[in-house]
């Protein structure tokens, strides 16, 4: 393995696969190969056989803490050490011959709007001469809860959905979306439940929250604007949310924790994290559409943490379940291109993107969208993210390239 492999040893990220004989198992990622959890550690660890047994994570992220990091730094002394690495050997495979699957069991599923520069791009769109951002944003993190049921892992092809839309001239059709957008976002996974009417603290994020995953939370615009008031995204957003197949603990990214960026005004009580541990991630992503680099949002540059959005998650006494996962909204920076979807890179479609020697404002069917990223490592080494996947395919009827409809704002 190379020095400067993303998943190194210092990346160590959690996933479940097939193997030939189409069983599930627990994997973790070393350099290209993968070692099968579901049968190496019974051998290394006895006492904890039935941990990976299942073919995916659940048992596993609801062990909690103590046991993340010592299943950690087992597996840090088993693949680091020469001589360690002789018990492990057996159970690797190469990365190339596993089929990736869901590595959890998806038990609700939240979206955030945390970006301030997203949330202001958008503002300026539909709202022209007025504060950009609605009255709240800067109080409270704005969420809605999404659909666990159609979050897929990376490489499911994403059918272009059917819905309601209302015309250029106030008629309102159903069909294919006309425009489809894709949203760069970070994902949170829950391990540590709680019940009902506990309130999770900024200080207890990392007793609770296992790791990150990259997420493509696909958006279709014309439908979200038509429904979106008074309640929210319903079937714009419902139809279809890609996950990378690898969960990067949160121990793995301790070298990319960073301040936020100022907060004005200082948000309440249970959200102020000026004492706090800070919960900032130096994580750069890359946005490619067919090969074409369209975008490299930073994750530093959101307005409201992971560890406020499940402050302000759960301060109404909500509850947790192992397999929670919320996502951060979509990562957007200053920069033209760290915009992380369509409608900012396109401006609402105004000012098409050159891709493939064609102007592009929104995804056509058999578009291919890739979203990568790293961050940080200990002594300079780069933690990986993998990447998140997925090609349109036609759905529900056929859809005319987008070319530039002008309306359809919406959170996430």
């Amino acid at each position: 393995m190379r020095p400067d492999h993303p998943f190194g040893i210092q990346t160590l990220p959690y996933g479940s696969f097939a193997r030939p004989d189409g069983r599930a198992r627990v994997g973790v990622a070393i350099g290209d190969h993968i070692l099968d959890l579901s049968a190496a550690w019974p051998t290394l660890a006895p006492a904890e056989e039935n941990l990976f047994s299942s073919g995916s994570l659940d048992r596993f992220l609801a062990a909690g803490p103590v046991l993340w990091d010592r299943v950690r730094s087992a597996l840090t002394r088993w693949l680091g050490d020469e001589r360690e690495g002789e018990h492990v050997h057996g159970f690797l495979l190469p990365a190339a011959e596993a089929v990736m699957l869901l590595p959890f069991t998806v038990a609700d599923y939240v979206d955030f709007y945390a970006s301030e520069y997203h949330a202001a791009n958008l503002g300026r769109m539909f709202r022209p001469g007025t504060d950009p951002l609605t009255p709240n944003w800067k109080h409270l993190p704005i969420g809605y809860h999404g659909r666990a049921g159609t979050i897929v892992v990376s490489g499911t092809p994403v059918p272009r959905p059917r819905g309601q839309r209302r015309t250029a001239d106030g008629s309102i059709t159903v069909g294919p979306s006309l425009r489809l957008d894709i949203e760069a976002e970070l994902g949170f996974v829950v391990g540590v439940p709680t019940t009902i009417g506990e309130q999770v603290p900024l200080s207890a994020f990392d007793q609770h929250v296992f790791g990150v995953c990259l997420v493509n939370d696909w958006s279709a615009r014309d439908i979200q604007a038509w429904e979106y008031v008074p309640l929210g995204p319903f079937l714009g957003k419902s139809f279809a949310t890609s996950v990378a197949p690898w969960i990067v603990p949160l121990a793995a990214l301790e070298e990319a924790r960073t301040a936020p960026p100022p907060r004005t005004p200082r948000p309440v009580a249970y959200l102020d994290d000026s004492d706090e541990a800070r919960w900032g991630l130096d994580v750069r992503l890359k946005v490619a559409i067919n090969g074409t680099e369209v975008s490299e949002p930073r994750f530093r540059d959101m307005y409201w943490t992971a560890a406020q959005q499940l402050a302000h998650m759960t301060v109404n006494g909500a509850s947790l379940r192992t397999g929670d996962l919320f996502a951060s909204g979509t990562i957007s920076g200053p920069a033209e291109q760290s915009r992380g979807s369509l409608i900012e890179l396109t401006w609402n479609g105004r000012e098409p993107l050159e891709i493939n020697g064609g102007r592009r404002t929104f995804l056509e069917d058999g578009d291919e969208v890739v979203i990568t990223a790293t961050a940080p490592g200990p002594g300079g080494a780069v933690v990986g993210l993998g990447e998140v996947r997925g090609r349109v395919t036609p759905g529900g009827g056929r859809a005319a390239a987008p070319r530039g409809a002008r309306h359809g704002e919406g959170n996430g």
